[in-house]
């Protein structure tokens, strides 16, 4: 690969840096945690004390995102992932709510992994942004998180 004047690469970005060191703790508070169920309790109230730490309409947000996803899909595991509220199915991660301020980003993002069951034929959307978390679009995240942990 050849380097020009106008393409740098300038490495990760504070914000990507910071993900990854809180991803390096979320492995090591894991590891240490004891019972299978004690691991998803204190995972699930890390979820819960992430999403009350951030800003206004990012917690808000959050907040009903938890709600839907976990009532949408009850076998789903909330559990911190690079510092971002995500759900897991089986150990898998399935998505994630990325608030707009952790990536100093205009709208927030509801993700999903490539273990997630949203293909369909050979392209289809793996991000959403959300402006806003209406019954509307909590309608359309409850749709898309019942096929994303769905069997085919």
């Amino acid at each position: 690969m050849s380097s020009t004047e106008n393409s740098t690469y300038e490495g990760f970005s504070a914000e990507e840096r910071a993900a990854m060191k809180d991803h390096a703790k979320e492995q090591k508070a894991a590891a240490r945690r004891g019972s299978r169920a004690d691991k998803a309790a204190l995972a699930a109230q890390d979820v819960l004390d992430k999403i009350a730490e951030m800003q206004d309409s990012d917690r808000v947000m959050a907040e009903r995102v938890h709600a839907v996803v976990t009532e949408s899909a009850p076998d789903i595991a909330p559990k911190l992932w690079y510092g971002m509220p995500a759900y897991a199915l089986d150990g898998k991660m399935i998505c994630f709510f990325q608030s707009a301020a952790k990536f100093k980003a205009r709208y927030a993002t509801l993700g999903f992994s490539d273990q997630a069951n949203l293909d369909d034929g050979n392209m289809w959307a793996a991000g959403f942004a959300l402006a806003k978390v209406t019954p509307e679009v909590e309608k359309q995240i409850a749709e898309l998180v019942k096929q994303a942990v769905s069997q085919g």
